[in-house]
């Protein structure tokens, strides 16, 4: 349970933060709570902004799945011909896109 008080700090705290992830831990401990109640306080709050994942090359993951759709797009051919081209390797499917007139 989080007092008005618990509240209005974590609010301020949280949206004045740059880097968010880094401040949850010092409002967990200014709280005395858990790391996931405070996240999952600030959930219900509406304000908690989840950590973006980013792949080892810094740029937002894209499925097999995204990657055929993609090419079967550009290229214009029929998405259920191209059956088990999503167990490709990623850099061939990247490669074919990047190759598509």
């Amino acid at each position: 349970m989080y007092t008005k008080e618990q509240v209005d700090f974590m609010l301020e705290t949280y949206s004045g933060a740059e880097d968010k992830q880094l401040v949850i831990d010092d409002i967990a401990i200014a709280l005395s709570k858990s790391r996931r109640s405070v996240i999952g306080k600030l959930s219900r709050l509406g304000v908690y902004e989840k950590k973006v994942y980013l792949t080892k090359r810094g740029e937002n993951p894209v499925t097999k799945q995204e990657l055929v759709h993609l090419l079967s797009t550009k290229m214009k051919l029929d998405l259920e011909r191209l059956e088990g081209l999503d167990k490709a390797p990623k850099e061939v499917l990247r490669y074919m896109l990047e190759s598509s007139c």
